[in-house]
């Protein structure tokens, strides 16, 4: 009988990856997307904030850019294109989708899916809810 030793501890491991999105206000995007998903913020300053996504080693990151130019959804011919975009399963699209707009996010004249919503964050980024299917 082989035993395995325990995974090590998350803040242990050296193969973080994240996502790191710019915004001008970045206090007003860690806290929208603290909120919509229930991370807690791990550090925030003026210029730079982190999400602690609860497991795993993956985070999401604000950076503050003065010249932050909002993407336009869905993409013009001359205009800031979108360069990624946040995917999020949830169970109840439209109760979801309501409480995203309450804590701040448009949603976006452009729907292209009937099971997806797209919507846009405080700092204009795309992001999908998207129901989960049996």
């Amino acid at each position: 009988m082989t035993t395995s030793a325990p995974p090590p501890d998350r803040w242990q491991r050296h193969d973080w990856w994240g996502v790191v999105l710019d915004a001008p206000d970045v206090r007003e995007l860690a806290e929208f997307y603290s909120q919509l998903r229930g991370w807690p913020i791990y550090s925030i300053d003026r210029n730079d904030a982190a999400l602690d996504l609860g497991e795993g080693v993956a985070y999401l990151s604000i950076q503050r850019n003065d010249n932050y130019i909002r993407p336009t959804w869905p993409a013009e011919d001359r205009a800031q294109q979108m360069m990624l975009h946040l995917d999020f399963e949830v169970t109840d699209l439209a109760t979801e989708t309501e409480r995203a707009i309450r804590l701040g996010a448009r949603l976006a004249s452009y729907q292209p899916q009937d099971d997806v919503r797209v919507l846009l964050d405080p700092a204009g980024h795309p992001f999908c809810l998207y129901a989960a299917t049996d």
